[in-house]
């Protein structure tokens, strides 16, 4: 507090706890609150300098989405926040500020010119005007010129402690430039030193299910998968509800953004459709996010719209390899409802040819097996090119996308040195009397039967001993020179 680097933008997707953190920073800041009790069993009541700020400034703490309706429409948010912020400070400050200022930034300069007084502001749903006036450009002009008159330039360094700012967009960008670039932003690309302090660690959620005793392991495969720093991230809101009434299932059509992805997804991009059906598959892949312009107006190709489903919470993201993921089970089912509810007809006839590919598995068709992974390979993934096992995988997992209806994300293992890819299928708990489990090993430029001795020289089914439902065997090779898949299928049978 206090700097240069006292100006922050913290942005997530909804029901990360924005609002919740920025409740939780004025009530240990305000000087109008007595928050010693909240805090002083916390860990931060461990802090040295614990009590130094504790309830010791002026906080002015701004909710847009609030201010909308008595202001009578976003047109007049501005003037709304002006009005009643200046009016209240004069009744503290009533000698400070002369009668002749109307303007916010003039009376915290005013107040700060004969008190010496600074001031923390805190903005929630910052971003709203940006995301919910996209197409009135005055309105977005007029509260961005208004955000910068409060925050940049030397008079601002003189009345501002800490200035915090939340909401589910980084700063819009002007140009190529963000419009208030002497913001450190903290986004789900780049979450920094409060990467933990996002939603809940992986340790949290831990303890949580010892305590309410729920089964880890589920929770992980439902609600796990945003990767900020090295810190794997669930989302807060869903693991609560989940602790308090046990049930397992996607809680994020009700955050309200739903609606919004929609048409989204609908854009006609080259390469955007593949690309999410890829992620669905459970694959990743490589997206640009520097060319967003953190609004939902200037979208110009399929990484913009990608980079927003990664700020919107939709995707995941690597910052290491720089590439997009579905996170969780709960997400993989909201995108499919999506991608349903306007007949994508690529997502159908692709549904379609998987299904008959997850039969023929079923069933323990080899032969159309091998001919189903080639026809989905050549029609829906041909931008995938073959040159090892790893690229076989995306092939094979994009093929058994349908099988996502019944069962878990395939989990993937690499072994070192050699570069085998591994599949196991576990079918979700009510499918499990209709549904095997299945291992699939693959090979390029070798031999399904080589595949098959694979699995069962390494044991790969010992994975799998406390399921007690049937399990396939699947062996599949790609030949380099033939250009053909071959398969074999086997059932597993259990020692004993």
């Amino acid at each position: 507090m206090n700097t240069l680097q006292g100006y922050i933008c913290n942005s997530r997707p909804r029901r990360f706890g924005k609002s919740i953190a920025a409740n939780m920073l004025t009530a240990y800041y305000s000087r109008g609150c007595d928050s010693e009790a909240m805090f002083s069993g916390l860990t931060i009541g461990q802090a040295p300098d614990f009590k130094t700020h504790l309830n010791r400034y002026d906080v002015i703490h701004l909710d847009i989405q609030w201010c909308i309706e008595p202001a009578g429409g976003a047109e007049k948010v501005v003037s709304y926040i002006t009005e009643k912020t200046v009016g209240e400070l004069r009744e503290y400050y009533p000698a400070e500020i002369p009668e002749h200022v109307k303007s916010l930034p003039e009376a915290l300069s005013c107040v700060n010119g004969a008190t010496g007084r600074k001031f923390i502001l805190i903005i929630d749903e910052w971003d709203v005007l940006i995301r919910d006036e996209a197409d009135n450009q005055k309105i977005q002009e007029d509260y961005i010129r208004f955000l910068r008159a409060l925050f940049k330039g030397t008079e601002p360094t003189k009345y501002i402690q800490l200035a915090y700012l939340t909401g589910i967009l980084p700063i819009k960008k002007v140009k190529t430039q963000s419009a208030l670039n002497n913001f450190d932003e903290y986004t789900m690309l780049f979450a920094g030193a409060l990467a933990p302090y996002v939603g809940f660690t992986e340790d949290e959620v831990r303890r949580l299910c010892g305590k309410y005793q729920r089964d880890f392991e589920k929770v992980k495969r439902w609600y796990d998968g945003y990767l900020l720093g090295n810190y794997q991230v669930y989302n807060p809101r869903a693991v609560v509800t989940l602790m308090l009434n046990g049930q397992f299932k996607s809680y994020w059509s009700e955050t309200g953004s739903y609606e919004a992805i929609v048409p989204l997804l609908n854009m006609d991009f080259d390469g955007l459709k593949s690309a999410l059906i890829e992620m669905i598959a459970g694959n990743s892949v490589e997206v640009q996010v520097g060319t967003f312009q953190n609004d939902v107006v200037n979208f110009a190709n399929k990484d913009d719209v990608l980079t927003y489903l990664i700020h919107l919470g939709y995707l995941a993201y690597d910052q290491n390899t720089e590439r997009a993921f579905v996170p969780n089970e709960e997400i993989r089912q909201e995108l499919i409802k999506a991608t349903q509810r306007k007949k994508w007809n690529e997502f159908l006839d692709f549904q379609r040819e998987s299904f008959v590919l997850l039969d023929a598995t079923l069933d323990m068709d080899a032969e159309t097996v091998a001919e189903q992974i080639e026809k989905i390979h050549m029609d829906y993934a041909s931008a995938i090119q073959y040159h090892n096992e790893n690229s076989l995988s995306s092939v094979l997992s994009i093929a058994y996308l349908s099988a996502m209806q019944y069962y878990f994300k395939p989990v993937r293992e690499l072994p070192t040195g050699r570069g085998f890819a591994d599949f196991v299928f576990i079918p979700k708990p009510e499918y499990i009397q209709d549904y095997p489990a299945m291992v699939v090993e693959l090979k390029w430029n070798r031999s399904a039967k080589t595949a098959m001795q694979q699995i069962k020289e390494r044991h790969y089914p010992d994975s799998l001993k406390a399921y007690t439902g049937e399990i396939l065997l699947v062996a599949v090779n790609y030949d380099k020179k033939t250009k053909v898949h071959q398969c074999l299928i086997e059932k597993y049978e259990k020692e004993g």
